[in-house]
């Protein structure tokens, strides 16, 4: 049995161009009905050309937290096997869209208006409504493409037209991009069930369904103030005083209820707004946070305020808000065991540059939260900056086994193999990044590269079947 490489396991995502046969007969839009299979595969490729445009925020903290809050909704879905992926994008704008198969972005700017983590959970519970009642993936395949690949073209095309208008000529130059963009946009009735359906989500989940109308109304107050410059998110998702009214009558049959917001939002929040800001202008805002007017968790402004002074080079600083942070927790309160923190605590380290007991500590760290990848990125930088190669190639190709799509641990392991003079490991393991990060090109010439560098006949027949396989999938494309 052929054993599953990487880009074997890319390739399972993009198999269109080897079953196009079994498409659906796009003529009659009102018949249109994509598989599961077919979905996906749109949602997958639509994705890798948003990380290949650079949007993709890889930021593995600000990722995982949107998973773990996308999957407690999702399991309070019509669909809890799908197999959601929730991510963010390095986008200021408010929005927040969702690709056939599942998959669903958050723009930063999302993230910092929500007032709430029950008005984010609003928003992201009605883009899952939107997946599991499967209205974009209609709406793709009801533009008549004739290939799964063309699809997931106009999706993201789509996307980059409600974001941008002036973006939409580019992406859509040929595809009539006005014309598409007055075809696909949800409907009311989508709109209208997306609501109905995800302020059920939100209640099986227990966050406050209130927050859905709440955000929805102060977007709309919000835009009569821009003078026409209206958020993406109105644009992708049209609000009218009708529909804000039908969420208001449904909510009021429940009693309203505080929810409180989980620390991981508050810290996402504060490492977003954090990074808004210029260094000093971090740290003189989370300063008076902290002062005479104190806002806000405690906390969650210190940890913005670490943060910030480590990026100001203000390590001594830094070290002692860490220590006066550790002081303010108490001994039952969920900031005692939170990965997030201890990531930081971990950076704090780094930079007193003593790295024995940096390593020490990550060693520590990581057998505690064994699935937080930024504390293993860390972890494994240190490692390779201590000569400790070996020890980071064991570590990288565990966690390879978890998330082996995760771009940041290629590069790592790329650079893990080149320390040891593993030429063909470091140009293989390089390949896999480029090739998840949407960049065929640059793949196949690192493993032209690693072809050079000489290696066992399994290793040269893995080599030739990876290169065919990128190939085929870049004459898929341009086709």
């Amino acid at each position: 049995m052929k054993k599953l490489t990487p880009l074997l396991l890319l390739l399972l995502c993009f198999p269109s161009w080897a079953v196009s046969e079994d498409l659906p007969d796009l003529g009659d839009v009102s018949q249109t009905v994509l598989t599961p299979l077919q979905e996906r595969q749109i949602g997958q490729q639509s994705v890798m050309q948003i990380r290949a445009s650079k949007q993709f925020f890889d930021d593995a903290e600000i990722n995982d937290y949107l998973n773990q809050l996308g999957y407690r909704l999702v399991e309070n879905s019509a669909e809890p096997s799908l197999g959601f992926e929730f991510f963010a994008l390095d986008d200021y704008n408010v929005n927040a869209f969702a690709l056939p198969g599942g998959f669903i972005g958050v723009n930063s700017g999302l993230l910092l208006i929500a007032q709430s983590e029950s008005e984010l959970a609003a928003v992201i519970s009605h883009e899952i409504a939107h997946v599991t009642q499967h209205h974009l993936a209609r709406m793709v395949a009801g533009q008549q493409s004739d290939s799964l690949a063309s699809m997931a073209a106009i999706a993201v095309a789509i996307l980059a037209a409600r974001n941008n208008s002036q973006a939409s000529q580019a992406a859509l130059v040929s595809m009539q991009a006005r014309a598409i963009q007055k075809q696909i946009d949800f409907t009311r009735t989508h709109e209208q069930e997306a609501d109905r359906i995800g302020l059920e989500i939100l209640h099986k989940s227990n966050f406050s369904i209130h927050a859905m109308p709440e955000f929805l109304d102060r977007l709309q107050k919000a835009t009569r103030l821009l003078e026409g410059n209206m958020p993406g998110y109105l644009r992708t998702h049209p609000i009218n005083s009708e529909r804000i009214a039908d969420i208001g009558n449904r909510v009021q049959k429940h009693p309203y209820r505080l929810i409180p917001d989980s620390l991981d939002f508050q810290l996402v929040r504060a490492k977003l707004i954090g990074r808004q800001k210029t260094a000093a202008d971090a740290v003189a805002y989370f300063s008076d946070a902290l002062g005479a007017q104190k806002h806000g968790n405690p906390i969650v402004q210190r940890y913005g305020l670490v943060g910030a002074l480590l990026r100001n080079n203000e390590a001594g600083r830094a070290a002692e808000e860490l220590a006066t942070l550790r002081k303010q927790i108490q001994d039952d309160s969920p900031a005692k065991h939170n990965p997030m923190l201890e990531t930081l605590a971990g950076q704090v380290k780094r930079a007193a540059k003593d790295d024995a007991a940096a390593l020490a500590f990550y060693r520590a760290a990581v057998q505690t939260f064994p699935q937080h990848r930024a504390l293993i990125y860390d972890y494994a930088d240190l490692l390779l900056n201590s000569n400790q190669a070996e020890t980071a190639v064991k570590l990288l190709t565990e966690q390879l086994v978890r998330h082996p799509s995760d771009t940041t641990l290629y590069d790592l392991q790329a650079r893990s193999y080149a320390l040891l003079g593993k030429r063909f490991e470091q140009h293989q393991a390089q390949a896999y990044s480029y090739a998840w990060q949407g960049n065929l090109h640059a793949a196949i010439e690192q493993l032209e590269l690693a072809k050079q560098g000489g290696g066992s006949f399994y290793q040269m027949s893995t080599i030739e079947s990876d290169l065919r396989e990128l190939r085929e999938m870049i004459g898929a494309h341009k086709k």
